[in-house]
């Protein structure tokens, strides 16, 4: 099938498919005299699994040592493997946010308890001073899960709007 059949029957845009193609996810495929490229009917379901693999988190290169070389002969012990490690991250990162999600609401507590008598600037200092001196727990996230959920972000707003 031809690059435009791939991409109607997987959803992808051509230039993706030419990407994943040119960085090794989809295997190189021949081209006609005239230079369509003709991709094999299993070429869908690599690129399901690409996209779904994506859609759970993993990273291209990630999803490169899920996928086999061959679509005959996979590697079931290091593809567990890969799986279990990824879901060990997911936990700890569920971890990590439950730990970020609790400071976030004792700070908002702190905030909403501000006394009367005084001003928005003054009850700011006021938490920020507890926080640094350890009363109130600070907020806290690696660099790399903002970025994850930013990602993550970006990817439901995505197929939200192809909804």
């Amino acid at each position: 099938m031809k690059i435009g059949d791939l991409a109607k029957r997987s959803g992808l845009a051509q230039s993706r498919i030419r990407f994943y193609e040119s960085i090794g996810l989809l295997q190189a495929v021949e081209r006609r005299p005239n230079g369509y490229r003709v991709y094999p009917p299993d070429a869908v379901l690599v690129l399901e699994l690409i996209a779904t693999a994506q859609k759970a988190g993993f990273s291209l290169e990630e999803i490169r040592t899920l996928l086999p070389s061959s679509q005959e002969h996979g590697e079931h012990g290091a593809l567990v493997e890969t799986l279990r490690h990824k879901v060990a991250d997911i936990d700890a990162l569920q971890a990590r946010l439950a730990q970020s999600k609790a400071q976030l609401i004792a700070v908002i507590a702190d905030i909403e308890a501000k006394p009367e008598d005084i001003d928005c600037a003054e009850n700011a200092r006021r938490v920020l001073s507890r926080m640094l001196h350890g009363e109130i727990a600070r907020p806290t996230m690696a660099a790399d899960d903002v970025k994850r959920l930013d990602k993550a972000s970006r990817r439901r707003a995505a197929a939200a709007a192809a909804d």
